[in-house]
């Protein structure tokens, strides 16, 4: 058996006919796969421009496009599995600060990165948009110093918001 085969063998839902989407938060569905480049580090971004949750006050939607980036280390997330937790927000009640840092913290759980970012971008409501970013890096390595400089450099270029 490869080292790519031995990495799918534990996942239960990519190519899995039968999914079922989740009607509440599901950190559980998260799975992860072998990094087959743990020698050298790079970055795996993903786009989730379909993200909805509620509103924990009023239960009104909140849309937004998620923008996530790791460096790995011994593990990758694997993308079905992230797609269906991210759907699992879709009736969970939480502020847009609360749901990055949620999906941060339970990616850190999962993969241990070497270092990761997530950012939300949501629609206005009420005339208003919150765009919440947060960063983690492993503790002493380098990793910790590139967590605190993106944090206190990320938005010095804000790019056009042409969306909304």
């Amino acid at each position: 058996m490869s080292r790519k085969e031995e990495s799918l063998d534990e996942l239960t839902l990519l190519g899995n006919q039968k999914t079922k989407y989740p009607t509440d938060y599901a950190p559980e569905l998260l799975e992860a796969v072998k990094n087959l480049h743990q020698e050298r580090d790079y970055f795996v971004k993903f786009n989730c421009p379909e993200f909805t949750s509620l509103c924990p006050i009023t239960g009104q939607p909140d849309f937004a496009t998620i923008y996530l980036s790791y460096i790995p280390d011994e593990r990758l997330v694997e993308s079905k599995s992230l797609k269906l937790y991210l759907f699992s927000f879709r009736n969970h009640g939480d502020f847009h600060e609360d749901c990055v840092n949620i999906i941060m913290n339970d990616l850190i759980e999962l993969l241990h990165p070497r270092y990761i970012e997530v950012w939300g971008k949501f629609t206005p409501r009420g005339g208003l948009s919150i765009d919440p970013w947060c960063n983690w890096g492993r503790p002493e390595s380098k990793f910790t110093e590139m967590a605190e400089y993106r944090l206190m450099n990320h938005d010095l270029y804000p790019e056009k918001i042409d969306n909304r």
